[in-house]
């Protein structure tokens, strides 16, 4: 499996002699998506030589065990080290989805529950901006439709990375496996009897869409504009200024009533619209590959209940790879690495399955 990396070095040079030419950095789109390759491949080629290294001292320390005994333990030593590297390096040769190094934009809208889905609903976003803190990502409330109490019928928030991140390490790659339905255990605000409801929040994580990832033809466009609404369905705004577009072929609906200027709206509305696309195609493309594609992505599946948030007994629950804690309040103040690592190391198990 590692002779694979020898062919990778080359295409690693030309990346390196590419991204050294000024002209290719007048194509910001091209010059990112170079820039992530070439960070993928240097994190397979450091890995690799790594791997490589070990070997070597591993067999120069079995060499002169014959004269001091200290050289055995550390043949052994570093025989268990290189095993570890490897398994890193198998984990990175395994093919990644395409968007697994795009920004995302992530819905969340409440569900069964009424006024206390909704304000789960707000906790979740909230517990996701914390955690985007946590990685030093930036947040950006792209639309939002809040509750009488304050929580969200429906809030989109962009999630974008500073830099080029790591392989693995952007918002989509970490972020899609929240998209599925988020189940709330807890005394809501609202029940005067101090009795546990259970209510719902769904949770949808899309790749953000570039205009070269997707095309669409403004024919294929219906564009309605209206009045915003706040809570309790009054009105914020004194002109048609929220915007709704309907992607005619697919149905898909796009809307965005958060800026006071329609044009601002609009962009916005399209900004959702190329991300729906984008993750529908995607879909669509999973649907059709092998059964064994089909069970890599298995822990992506948004039709899942995914996650219980029981807040009596402080415990998180997520349901596919069976994390379980008792620190509900930090995880829901951004401490979500460990529930996502659990989900990342469940999906990668899947994949070097597949893989045979």
């Amino acid at each position: 499996m590692f002779e694979a990396v020898e062919g990778l070095i080359a295409e690693h040079v030309e990346l390196e002699t590419a991204l050294a030419d000024p002209a290719v950095h007048g194509d910001q789109s091209r010059a990112r998506k170079l820039n992530q390759r070439y960070a993928e491949l240097s994190s397979i080629i450091r890995t690799y030589r790594d791997w490589l290294q070990l070997g070597d001292d591993a067999e120069a320390a079995r060499e002169l065990s014959g004269e001091d005994e200290a050289f055995a333990l550390e043949a052994v030593e570093l025989a268990e080290r290189r095993v570890a590297v490897g398994e890193r390096l198998r984990q990175l040769l395994v093919p990644r989805e395409p968007s697994d190094s795009k920004d995302a934009l992530l819905e969340v809208k409440s569900g069964e529950g009424g006024e206390e889905s909704a304000l789960f609903a707000g906790d979740l976003l909230r517990m996701y901006t914390r955690y985007a803190e946590t990685r030093g990502w930036s947040t950006e409330v792209i639309d939002a439709n809040e509750s009488d109490l304050g929580g969200y019928k429906s809030v989109t928030v962009a999630v974008k990375a500073k830099g080029t991140p790591m392989p693995g390490e952007a918002p989509y790659a970490l972020l899609k496996f929240e998209g599925g339905v988020h189940r709330v255990q807890r005394v809501p605000v609202t029940e005067s009897q101090g009795r546990v409801h259970t209510s719902a929040a769904g949770v949808l994580v899309m790749p953000e869409a570039e205009q070269v990832d997707v095309t669409i033809n403004d024919n294929d466009l219906r564009i309605d504009v209206y009045r915003s609404s706040g809570p309790g369905g009054q009105s914020v705004n004194t002109t048609d200024s929220a915007v709704r577009i309907t992607h005619l072929p697919t149905g898909i609906v796009a809307s965005c009533q958060n800026e006071k200027s329609q044009l601002q709206n609009k962009e916005s509305a399209m900004r959702i619209l190329r991300a729906r696309l984008l993750a529908a195609a995607e879909e669509t493309a999973n649907a059709e590959a092998s059964v064994a594609r089909r069970s890599q992505v298995r822990t992506v599946d948004r039709s899942e209940r995914i996650r219980t948030y029981n807040y009596p007994e402080n415990r998180i629950s997520d349901h596919r790879t069976g994390y379980k804690s008792y620190n509900l309040d930090q995880v829901l103040d951004g401490a979500l690495e460990p529930v996502i690592a659990s989900c990342v190391a469940a999906d990668m198990a899947a994949r070097l399955e597949a893989l045979g």
